[in-house]
């Protein structure tokens, strides 16, 4: 996993964004689990994008992802998921987020450590008791509606599994 985009420590990735500030550069932030990448995943992050000048880009650990979706996810293992949005133009920088305790909390550790101009996340993903907790280090909060109607990850799981039941029934006769 070789990218100048990936910044694994949150001390480089401060000074980095620190020089994008003194260059008076918007910062915009974003996180998400980023499994099976699809389209509405895309269009969020170039709607992220769009809100400033530097887009940095955190992705859930497995470890958090499994402890806040379900122990069967993430389906794409972290560094492939991170290599996969350091090769997305909209993206300036990608980093691994592990700061979940094991209650589920985050600690916002990215969002601390950059402390971005604008905070860009999905309405549904963030309920109102972290949205005020994340307005603490950010100027702004923009708040978007999901990019893909009709597209997720937990539906393209789903429609994977009805697929292939439906092909190991026709397999074994079971019609």
């Amino acid at each position: 996993m070789e990218s100048r985009k990936i910044i694994l420590n949150l001390d480089q990735l401060r000074e980095l964004i620190e020089v994008h500030k003194i260059q008076k550069k918007k910062i915009v932030c974003t996180i998400g689990s980023w499994d099976m990448l699809h389209i509405g995943h895309l269009r969020y992050l170039n709607r992220a994008k769009s809100c400033g000048d530097i887009l940095v880009v955190g992705a859930d650990s497995d470890r958090g992802i499994k402890i806040y979706k379900n122990l069967l996810r993430p389906i794409i293992p972290q560094e492939e998921r991170l290599e996969m949005l350091s090769y997305q133009d909209c993206v300036d920088y990608a980093t691994l987020i592990d700061d979940i305790d094991d209650q589920g909390k985050w600690q916002y550790e990215l969002i601390k450590a950059i402390q971005p101009d604008v905070f860009v996340c999905i309405i549904e993903s963030y309920p109102e008791e972290q949205r005020k907790e994340i307005k603490q280090f950010v100027r702004e909060l923009v708040e978007l509606p999901r990019q893909a109607e009709n597209t997720s990850t937990t539906k393209i799981i789903e429609k994977a599994i009805k697929t292939h039941l439906a092909e190991l029934k026709e397999m074994v006769g079971d019609k």
